[in-house]
């Protein structure tokens, strides 16, 4: 079994940075293009314990389906996406938040396993850069687009006398 962990504070209170991650659509905006990642469940959905999200995307140009099932959900404070379905033996991703001094630490834990043992071992290298590309950009998305969110809030103007 592999690890994979990232981490990264965004300005925003949990609540918010929460929501955002419960709005399923915000997936496409945090992946990168080159993926064509695209949900296939009908939008929008009710995100809780035991919703199913089918996903297609390509995957070093290969056409991949990829069908998940939220088995946690904590909110404000975790959820979990397990695949059932898709190009992992294994792929548990834990979604962590917490609160931060007026911000949000998110992190991301994920645990996979490669098809194909012991032969699928040998692609791992590959698939880790690719993983670490991936999720590389999506820090960078949600900091970009949660960011934008927090200097929006911030120039609301104030209707306090």
């Amino acid at each position: 079994m592999h690890e994979l962990k990232t981490s990264v504070t965004i300005p925003l209170p949990i609540e918010a940075v929460f929501s955002f991650f419960a709005d399923a659509s915000n997936l496409e905006r945090i992946t990168p293009p080159e993926l064509r990642f695209r949900i296939l469940t009908p939008l929008p959905l009710q995100m809780r314990r035991g919703t199913l999200i089918d996903y297609r995307l390509r995957l070093f140009g290969v056409p991949i389906f990829w069908k998940t099932r939220i088995s946690v959900w904590e909110p404000p404070f975790r959820f979990v996406d397990e695949q059932l379905s898709g190009p992992y033996r294994t792929w548990i991703h834990q979604h962590l938040f917490t609160e931060a001094g007026g911000s949000t630490l998110m992190e991301d834990l994920v645990h996979y396993r490669l098809p194909l043992q012991p032969l699928g071992e040998l692609a791992h290298p590959l698939v880790k850069l690719e993983l670490d590309h991936i999720f590389m950009f999506r820090r960078r998305s949600i900091l970009k687009i949660l960011k934008s969110a927090a200097g929006r809030r911030d120039e609301t103007p104030s209707t306090t006398p």
